[in-house]
């Protein structure tokens, strides 16, 4: 061997080893973790920029200058009343916030103070605050926001400067969200720093609060032109879109007055359902528990009496409650846990005080075993019924969410579920389902959300990156892999237990829960934007899951390609602050695409506030006028489009009528929308409605201006807004 080439193997022979000893020691791994964290941290910062970019593009409403101050609108701390209610103290220097005095802060070793308020909702103009310090300390004090995530915001400083003397001797000082949050971001920590060293002599703070925001400066209106294509065929809307879903335990009025057409009967607990006693447990939400329920006869009864469709969740699990009272994590058998029911102190939640969980007890503690057979007595009761005259079931939903069972349902089912076991139980009782009844429409697998549309529970216990379950499944994903089963079972034996693929949707980006989800102008435009998620296969979901979902099209795709002619259905959404008009627009935007998209229904979870923005967006498609008038049976294409609006469009079949429900998602500025009807016809008579987010709902507006074949109309900012048109039928 040549010289070079001895040199070039004894380099090679030195890598290898020097190779060998860094995994042997275990230094490679976690330089592989160093490197997944900096390339973590690298995405992390580019979907924040995108973020801002998107927000920035979507005009968002932050702070218009420094001199406009408002009154406190979340006070945080006052010296009489102490901390208010919602607010946390944080720490972290010595401190007393106690009510009926200034709190006291040693702030020195560069101290500091944290008020926090998890999910904080809403936008605000500024911080005010009212301080006293020792003359000595000068210029020490530091101010800045925390988002959610411990993201840091940038600190104020120059508090000296800004301060007002006052008459007892504090300071006022306040700092404009232009300083404190100049990008409009989400937070829900205020702290307070010295960024110099100061002494231990006491700093004391008399007040704190946010003011409130201005109002957006006034923009100018723009323009928006849109085409409605009468001479497309278009397709048929179901009435089914319009669903809702209920717990059956509660009893708004709204559920009957909004214009739904169907309710769902679902949530967790109705996987532990017992149709012989009535009876089901609460599992994970509430202890475990077993409580009476409402029979789901009654629920099929009280929608024929409102004319509502029925959807019902038909047990899967196995195991339902075996009476109302028994519980799984008694504290006087399992000892102390971390939360107990407030009515029953001895009904744990099943985490040992230091977070563990307890093991799962035998599942006969609560339950009783419904094989397959418990649910085909039940279902034939509930046909038999039908056929005598009695309500019937239009959709039955095989269990709700199968791959959180070992959360939810941990109790009674410790293991995460695999693809096998949701195979097995599928046929099992969806062929059970088809005995009982053979006309019945059967949907499947009621799946939440984005990850288990592809991973396992198993995969994901695992880690998805690793995904056994779904590699012992030739790595194909799992809601495909169910599909192309359940087709070659059909073909095998000619039974058909699938008519329709069920899922859950909810946004992964963080918009926050139904109640008190955040408000702020970065969430409510992205509250707007995430329902691109259901049919934009361009929009990159701005989540820790960072490229397209495009749900919808997702779903056709791999039902036409496993197998076809099965329906979809959306069996539990939501987006979230249902007290905010963003979460308004954003159920109006879903419930036209769900016309526009074709599918087959689509369930509410649960249903919205009685007066909220999403009760009136269900009106916009319902009941736009207190008089029954509706989003029609046909949709019509619609071409063309605005920045921040959307336009959907719906006809009758002998071509006399349209309605359209027109969307302005820009809370600062007026859409003045020009829609071509030519092939439609010329407009004989138009009435328009809109509504803005007000507590009375749809109010008359001006008839829009029409001519030569368009139709003009000036909308409010963050609006609502249905047009119904009558035609006089176009040439062909």
């Amino acid at each position: 061997m040549n010289p070079r080439r001895r040199a070039i193997a004894a380099i090679a022979v030195m890598a290898i080893g020097f190779g060998a000893l860094l995994v042997a020691t275990g230094v490679a791994r976690r330089l592989a973790r160093k490197a997944k964290v900096v390339i973590s941290e690298k995405r992390r910062v580019m979907r924040e920029q995108r973020n801002a970019e998107r927000l920035a593009a979507a005009g968002a409403r932050l702070d218009p200058g420094p001199d406009v101050r408002l009154p406190v609108s979340e006070p945080i701390f006052d010296a009489a009343k102490g901390l208010t209610h919602g607010w946390w103290d944080h720490g972290w220097s010595p401190h007393d916030l106690t009510a009926g005095k200034p709190a006291s802060l040693d702030l020195s070793g560069f101290g500091g103070l944290v008020l926090a308020r998890p999910g904080l909702p809403g936008w605000y103009g500024g911080l005010l605050f009212r301080y006293r310090a020792p003359e000595a300390f000068g210029d020490f004090l530091e101010v800045r926001l925390e988002a959610p995530g411990g993201v840091k915001l940038d600190p104020v400083r120059a508090i000296q400067a800004r301060a007002a003397p006052q008459a007892d001797g504090f300071a006022e000082v306040w700092i404009p969200m232009r300083e404190l949050n100049p990008q409009g971001r989400r937070f829900e920590k205020i702290i307070f720093h010295a960024w110099r060293s100061v002494g231990p002599e006491r700093v004391q703070l008399a007040a704190v609060g946010l003011t409130a925001a201005p109002p957006p400066p006034p923009k100018p209106a723009r323009t928006g032109r849109f085409q409605v294509d009468c001479r497309a065929p278009g397709h048929p809307i179901s009435p089914l879109i319009y669903g809702i879903g209920t717990y059956f335990g509660d009893s708004g009025e709204q559920q009957w007055t909004l214009g739904a057409t169907a309710r769902r009967w679902g949530g967790n607990h109705s996987s532990r359902y017992n149709p012989d006693l009535h009876a089901w447990n609460l599992d994970q939400d509430w202890f475990f528990r077993n409580a009476p329920v409402r029979s789901a006869e009654s629920f099929l009864e009280e929608n024929r009496v409102h004319g509502l469709k029925s959807a019902l969740t038909v047990p899967l699990l196995g195991w339902v409650a075996k009476d109302t009272r028994s519980y799984s994590f008694p504290v006087s058998v399992y000892g102390p846990q971390q939360t107990v029911a407030w009515d029953l102190p001895d009904a744990g939640n099943g985490l040992r005080l230091d977070g563990k969980p307890i093991p799962s007890p035998p599942p006969t503690t609560t339950s009783v075993s419904c094989p397959p057979e418990c649910i085909e007595r039940w279902i034939r009761r509930l046909r038999e019924a039908r056929d005598a005259g009695g309500p019937g079931v239009d959709l039955y939903i095989l269990d709700n969410e199968p791959m959180i069972w070992h959360w939810t349902h941990r109790d009674v089912h410790p293991e995460p579920p695999g693809y096998d076991e949701l195979l097995e139980r599928t046929i099992a009782y969806g062929t059970a389902v088809r005995r009982a009844d053979p006309d019945a429409l059967i949907a499947g697998p009621a799946e939440c959300c984005w990850l288990n549309y592809y991973f396992s529970a198993k995969d994901v216990e695992a880690g998805v990156r690793v995904r056994p379950d779904r590699l012992r499944h030739w790595n194909v994903p799992l809601l495909p892999w169910y599909l192309r089963k359940l087709r070659d079972h059909e073909k095998r034996t000619g039974t058909r237990v699938l008519d329709v693929v069920d899922v859950h949707f909810y946004p992964m980006a963080d918009v926050g829960p139904p109640r008190g989800g955040p408000t702020d102008p970065a969430s409510a435009a992205l509250r707007i934007r995430t329902t691109r998620s259901l049919w934009d296969p361009s929009y990159v979901d701005e989540s820790w899951i960072d490229e397209p979902i495009q749900v919808l099209p997702l779903l056709r795709r791999w039902i036409e390609e496993n197998y076809p002619g099965r329906k979809i259905s959306i069996g539990e959404w939501n987006f979230g602050a249902e007290d905010d008009m963003s979460s308004g627009l954003a159920v109006a935007e879903a419930l036209g695409h769900f016309g526009t998209e074709g599918i087959y229904s689509a369930y509410y979870w649960t249903y919205p506030p009685d007066g909220s923005p999403p009760y009136w967006a269900f009106r916009a498609y319902r009941n736009f006028d207190e008089k029954g008038a509706r989003f029609l049976d046909r949709s019509a294409p619609v071409n063309g489009s605005a920045p921040l609006a959307s336009l959907f469009a719906s006809r009758d079949e002998a071509g006399g009528r349209v309605v359209a429900v027109l969307l302005n998602h820009d809370p600062g500025s007026p859409l003045r929308a020009e829609v071509g009807l030519e092939s439609c016809g010329t407009v004989s008579a138009a009435r328009a409605f809109s509504y803005t987010g007000n507590a009375s709902g749809f109010a008359a507006r001006p008839a829009p201006g029409s001519a030569n074949g368009r139709l003009d109309l000036t909308v409010e900012p963050y609006s609502i807004t249905t047009v119904e048109m009558t035609l006089r039928r176009a040439n062909p």
